[in-house]
């Protein structure tokens, strides 16, 4: 029967979530209450004489205030919240590029900004509305900077989940990224395994998609976790069909250990294939994992780069437009969802936060009280005072910065949830134009075209002419994310049957990527190896492709570096002579794909 609960004046008539503690690691459950956090609550009642915590003076703080230009959050322009199918026709596409143009007609630093300050000390007594740097660094609370963690809350379960069907919605704590809420959570929910000392029959596993940011994968790996590889389509995992998540769980061997209890997904824009799932395809998934009792990590830092019109209810169009997280149709309360500040402020920001059912958020607080115990509070305070805005009544007016001078409206009241939703889906329309600039370059670079003349049979007959077109790579219109996930056809190369014969494919492709680097193409691009969880995909698959991000690259280059990169793979479909090949490969000290090699190589490319 539902539990019936009071929240903001109303009943609330959904269900408890699922108790899912079983699946608590050993250490984590016998987590106790930090003894020296629990203090904090009361430092904050007016006028009690605080001899208790090991706090340094406020006033010893070598920094007076914070303050910091910022953009206003209509910077950059839209694209229409409309679904796009991929690919569209080339004349749309030319059509909307033309339209939109690909970034902004003015320099960001020369548009309109405005001013975060952040005072000393605030006179606000209510610590939900106090942003200051007294507080904001000290010791905190693990949960999060106050006003912070009350605002990410609300905008939580009020607009990016408000479907969620369990009683009162998910809880969140703050993290210091999406790679540290990850660790929580591995660490939360997964023993350690040794091969030396430990039973076969007790090993844990971890499900991920058949290609997948492999953060995630090295972060699994030394817990002695069984890494399960699941298919993948267009759209991201499969939940049915050959390798698909039925199939691996119905046919689980315990040989290998015990069958996984914990998924680890991107599922929007799909780090490496740019993939979205979509609304039905997460509730054939959802109903596998309460089936076979799994539960689900969405890691989610592109969450609103996506363009498929959903069904959801925000009270924001822009939202609306969205495919809904699984937690929307997470019945039992599965689901642990990784946010992050990352993609939408700055990577290092390193803040981001952990959505789950409070349950699971009370047990992560516990590994965070005696580890990171807490975000940046430099970063907390200025994204606070970026988003929710001065509260004037906490300061003397001879520290009041003058009207208009926030990083919002004019009226200086901070961006508020209109403001945080109009940033990002002005970021959203940059990204998609960026996205469609790229895609429209190499769709036009697709086929290695070959033309002469030859004689006729007929000797009457004039002379005509031979076309010959030969695809040299492939790749789906992205729906969501930063990439572009190429598949090169080496299949169609003139030496391919040379290095097919002697199992060195991986050699072929590598010498692509090494031919990307050299003169005139000058393009960096991350090869599939890096992005395949298991040695059988990288020697089966993983070489075969190459993620390309259109993020980071500045506006001017993005059109010029796609046509390099697009030539570069005609220049080395042209190659019909090994000893040019072994003469790219010859000087490469990492050209053997040894698993330390490829993570060196990761971490030089980064986790765009």
């Amino acid at each position: 029967m539902a539990s019936l609960k009071a929240q903001d004046g109303a009943i609330d008539h959904r269900p408890e979530p699922k108790d899912l503690t079983h699946h608590l690691s050993r250490a984590t459950r016998t987590r106790q209450a930090s003894s020296i956090k629990q203090f904090y609550k009361y430092f904050a009642i007016p006028g009690i004489g605080q001899l208790a915590g090991g706090l340094p003076n406020n006033y010893y703080f070598p920094f007076d205030t914070l303050e910091a230009k910022v953009a206003k959050p209509e910077r950059w322009q839209p694209t229409p919240n409309k679904p796009v199918d991929p690919p569209p026709s080339e004349d749309d596409v030319a059509k909307r590029v033309s339209k939109l143009g690909v970034g902004a007609t003015q320099s960001p630093l020369n548009q309109p900004q405005g001013t975060v300050y952040v005072p000393h000390t605030s006179q606000q007594k209510n610590p939900i509305k106090k942003i200051d740097l007294s507080t904001a660094l000290q010791y905190g609370t693990a949960q999060g900077y106050p006003p912070l963690y009350y605002f990410i809350r609300e905008f939580t379960r009020d607009h990016m989940h408000p479907n969620c069907p369990y009683n009162g919605g998910p809880e969140v704590i703050l993290t210091c990224g999406n790679t540290d809420g990850f660790s929580k959570v591995l660490q939360a929910l997964s023993n350690e395994w040794s091969e030396e000392k430990d039973w076969i029959r007790d090993r844990e596993g971890l499900l991920v998609e058949e290609f997948c940011y492999m953060n995630a994968v090295q972060a699994a790996r030394p817990r002695g976790l069984n890494i399960v590889p699941v298919k993948i389509d267009d759209e991201g995992m499969k939940a049915d069909g050959p390798g698909g998540l039925r199939d691996v769980l119905e046919k689980w061997d315990t040989k290998k250990g015990k069958r996984p209890h914990l998924m680890y997904m991107v599922t929007m824009g799909q780090n490496p294939t740019s993939g979205v799932l979509s609304l039905q395809r997460r509730r054939d998934i959802i109903a596998l994992c309460n089936q076979y009792d799994i539960i689900i990590v969405e890691d989610d830092p592109y969450w609103y780069l996506q363009f498929p019109t959903s069904t959801a209810s925000s009270g924001y169009a822009f939202l609306d437009s969205l495919v809904p997280s699984f937690i929307n149709v997470d019945t039992e309360g599965r689901v642990i969802r990784l946010d992050t500040f990352s993609k939408t402020v700055a990577p290092g920001c390193r803040l981001g936060w952990i959505s789950a059912q409070p349950a699971l958020v009370e047990r992560i607080l516990r590994i965070t009280e005696t580890s990171t115990q807490q975000p940046s509070g430099f970063v907390q305070s200025m994204i606070a005072e970026l988003i929710l805005g001065p509260d004037q009544s906490g300061l003397a007016s001879d520290k009041k910065p003058s009207k208009g001078s926030k990083g919002g409206p004019l009226n200086g009241d901070g961006w508020k949830a209109d403001g945080w939703v109009r940033w990002l889906e002005g970021l959203r329309g940059n990204y998609e134009r960026r996205m469609q600039k790229m895609c429209h370059i190499l769709d036009d670079g697709r086929f290695l075209v070959k033309s002469g003349r030859r004689n006729s049979l007929s000797e009457e007959a004039d002379e005509w002419s031979v076309v010959e077109k030969t695809q040299i790579y492939s790749f789906d219109w992205p729906i969501g994310g930063m990439f572009i996930w190429l598949k090169v056809h080496f299949d169609n190369h003139p030496l391919y049957a040379t290095y097919a014969k002697a199992n060195e494919l991986e050699r072929l492709a590598r010498a692509l990527w090494i031919l990307w680097t050299t003169k005139p193409f000058l393009v960096l691009v991350s090869p599939g190896t890096i992005f395949s969880p298991t040695p059988e995909i990288r020697e089966k698959e993983g070489w075969k492709y190459f993620r390309l991000c259109f993020a980071a690259i500045n506006e001017e280059e993005l059109e010029p570096t796609s046509k390099r990169l697009a030539d570069g793979v005609t220049a080395f479909f042209k190659i019909k002579e090994k000893s040019k090949i072994e003469e790219l490969l010859k000087d490469d000290e990492t050209a053997v794909a040894s698993q330390d090699g490829l993570a060196q190589l990761a971490q030089m490319i980064g986790p765009c």
